[in-house]
């Protein structure tokens, strides 16, 4: 065999054996990730679809969402469409706790991990369940009620109601908890609590109004959402109410920067969504290269009100908004 040759065969079993080796890198690097998500059309479970995909894209992941339009069937087949489509890994918002355990059964019978990212799940096996500390945080965000009521002298004989997202979910009875434990401190009566169901701008229109009718000393309602603020708002106004009853809520809207600071709204309790996405891609790399996973992780609430909102301006943005900038 000539040096001509020799060197030919050398140079392609060279090549062979490097390409080889990419193409199994980028077989590892290219493991998919189902995002099973309630309702992507609520801008909080948007926001953190977009910390999930940003961190897979730096991390080298493929992801794919699966929304639920919050009917449980469609979670269900949705779970079902995810193992078939071999994914390798799912984050996981379930539209309740107690719709998770079927989700999770369904994985666990694929071997495929699980990341629950908020809501939580009443029994079942997962890899890392990352929630925010809802007690606490609706808590804080009660105790700014409160304040502002005091100083409105509103607090003696005015009471406050609900309208809450589902108490099924593990994070919607610790709101409920933390929130009635700031009211109980101040003296403040709870009257009436109206669970969502659909989440539609409708339902929370006539829960508000009815809130309104059947407590003549309202003084303020605290919606356990962000996204049908609107709809509480009008309700607010078309009962002429709109210098008698004060609007908390939870989580936050772009328009928040602007309607806090004019005191439309007296506050909301942020979670930070943007971060809840990150993290639970970060967990299933550690768990993909064979690292130490934590079962829990919980981030913490931001309460913000017009006293603190333009010092937290750019956490804001980025963590709850996720507005980069």
């Amino acid at each position: 065999m000539n040096l001509i040759k020799i060197t030919f065969l050398v140079l392609f079993f060279t090549s062979a054996t490097f390409l080889g080796a990419t193409e199994a890198q980028l077989d590892i690097s290219k493991k998919k990730i189902a995002y099973i998500v309630s309702d992507i059309r609520i801008p909080f479970w948007k926001i953190m679809s977009s910390g999930i995909k940003d961190s897979a894209a730096k991390l080298g992941y493929e992801v794919s969402i699966y929304s639920s339009n919050n009917i449980k069937k469609t979670e269900i087949q949705n779970t079902i469409k995810a193992i078939k489509d071999k994914v390798d890994a799912i984050v996981l918002s379930p539209i309740n706790s107690s719709s998770a355990v079927t989700v999770l059964k369904f994985a666990r019978s694929a071997n495929i991990p699980v990341v629950i990212s908020d809501i939580g799940t009443n029994e079942g096996e997962y890899l890392s369940f990352i929630s925010s500390d809802n007690e606490d945080g609706a808590y804080k965000i009660g105790q700014v009620l409160a304040k502002k009521m005091k100083d409105l002298k509103w607090d003696i004989d005015g009471s406050v109601g609900i309208v809450s997202i589902p108490q099924k979910r593990a994070n919607g009875k610790a709101r409920t908890v933390g929130f009635m434990r700031a009211m109980n401190e101040s003296g403040i009566r709870v009257e009436g609590l109206k669970q969502q169901v659909n989440f539609s701008y409708k339902e929370t229109y006539i829960f508000s109004k009815e809130l309104i009718k059947q407590s003549k000393n309202l003084r303020a309602i605290w919606l356990q959402g962000s996204d049908r603020y609107k709809a509480a708002l009008e309700a607010i106004k078309d009962l002429g109410k709109e210098n008698d009853i004060l609007l908390i809520v939870f989580d936050a809207e772009p328009e928040f920067l602007e309607l806090i600071p004019k005191s439309v709204l007296i506050g909301a309790a942020m979670q930070q969504p943007y971060v809840f996405g990150e993290k639970a891609v970060f967990v299933l790399d550690d768990f993909f290269n064979k690292k130490d996973v934590k079962k829990y992780i919980q981030l913490t609430i931001l309460p913000i009100s017009t006293d603190n909102i333009e010092k937290n301006i750019s956490l804001i943005k980025r963590n709850v908004l996720g507005i980069l900038e």
